[in-house]
């Protein structure tokens, strides 16, 4: 006699180990444990009895395992054992679920690292690591859409990384198109991100952020064998990153070498806001180099060969730049703001909040509050000092390449 849901649901466990089987017809039959009800179906294949788990009751109603049942009569009908269908569905499910996008792009990282320069490898590891994998690095690759990558790309376009972030679109394209190959997915789903994304707008200035890169411009700069005034401006420009008319208009009297820190008046300041620029060791044994040159003077690079109540000219890095055959296209005076903002959230892992704070762009606390100029200044402290260790690491330790040369 067919079962019924009320007779389903009010069956009783009577005690026995073995459990209480109520067949319903068809091979399909409600198993009633102490531990709970289980939809089971006898059947043969091959000459052998087998049973198939059709599920547990509730989560699988009455109607639903008689569908199953007859899913399973039509397997038999076509010679097909629904067991060995069962695990074999099971075991590809469980191969599309370890296929994450997270071990798919490390194998593509590893596969493909010959291909790329050390460096260069840190930082597209470093990209996938904080940028990607924290939103669809567990997912399957298979179920990825266009928008999961878009929702992972817009945290990256929501905090002004504009340019890193197309470039780690095309990396998350790679991996796809990596997939693909090795039969983990169909299709490089970035490719319905044409236009979706912000791009950096045009007229910002250039600027290397490749580590190797700046390696090699504070070479070239170590080496540059211009007027003593340039050379240390030069240094504090990558070391400072602050914008160009503040370097040339540090005063001796804004400088508290004791404390190391630089305090500019906010009547100098873009934001119009006072800015305090902790001072590294390197930077007070450069500014300490200049007492001799120029501590009796108001400003600490004063123009060369003019008046000594004018800082030095606003061309006067740039010049030093294109002397080293840095052309203008390749890096500017005001491009070692972008080099620091890059490497350091990209490459070194600092905090947003304090290189933007740095940077003396406008920085509001949880309130909306405008942060004041010693806002989080231990930590500014610490990673100045960082920072500056980091550009003697690439100065020292990186690997000679040839900078770009603007021909004659």
């Amino acid at each position: 006699m067919a079962l019924t849901d009320t007779f389903v649901k009010q069956a009783k466990h009577s005690g026995g180990a073995a459990g209480d089987k109520h067949a319903d017809g068809g091979g399909l039959y409600l198993l009633v444990k102490a531990a709970g009800k289980y939809w089971r179906m006898d059947y043969r294949f091959a000459d052998k009895r087998k049973t198939l788990a059709l599920g547990t009751y509730p989560e699988i109603s009455l109607s639903v395992a008689r569908q199953r049942r007859e899913a399973a009569r039509k397997q038999l009908a076509h010679g097909i054992d629904p067991g060995a269908a069962k695990q074999e569905a099971k075991a590809a499910q469980a191969a599309v679920l370890a296929n994450t996008f997270e071990r798919v792009a490390l194998e593509w990282l590893d596969k493909t690292k010959a291909d790329r320069m050390a460096s260069t490898q840190a930082k597209v590891t470093t990209w996938l690591q904080k940028d990607v994998f924290p939103y669809i690095g567990s997912m399957a690759v298979s179920t990825i859409g266009a928008r999961d990558v878009l929702g992972a790309l817009r945290h990256m376009e929501a905090r002004g990384a504009l340019d890193s972030v197309q470039r780690v679109k095309q990396i998350c394209g790679q991996v796809f198109r990596y997939a693909v190959a090795t039969g983990g997915c169909e299709r490089d789903v970035t490719q319905d991100l044409k236009g979706a994304l912000a791009k950096a707008a045009p007229g910002h200035f250039a600027a290397i952020t490749d580590p190797k890169q700046a390696g090699a411009l504070m070479r070239a700069i170590y080496a540059y064998p211009g007027h003593p005034q340039v050379t240390t401006a030069l240094k504090l420009s990558a070391m400072l990153f602050v914008r160009p008319g503040e370097l040339r208009g540090m005063e001796w009297t804004e400088l508290d070498l004791a404390a190391a820190e630089w305090r500019i008046p906010g009547s100098k300041m873009k934001m119009k806001v006072d800015h305090l620029v902790p001072l590294s060791t390197q930077a007070l044994a450069l500014i300490e180099g200049m007492k001799p040159l120029t501590g009796t003077r108001r400003y600490v690079f004063p123009s060369i060969g003019r008046s000594e109540d004018r800082p030095m000219s606003e061309n006067t890095i740039n010049s030093a730049l294109h002397a080293m055959g840095i052309d203008k296209e390749t890096h500017t005076a005001h491009g070692f703001r972008a080099m620091f903002r890059t490497i350091a959230d990209e490459v070194l892992g600092e905090r947003v909040d304090l290189i933007e704070h740095q940077l003396a762009h406008n920085v509001k606390d949880p309130l909306g509050r405008a942060y004041n100029r010693t806002s989080h200044l231990p930590a500014r402290i610490a990673m100045m000092q960082r920072w500056a260790d980091y550009l003697d690491k690439l100065r020292i330790g990186a690997d000679v390449i040839q900078l770009p040369v603007k021909a004659a």
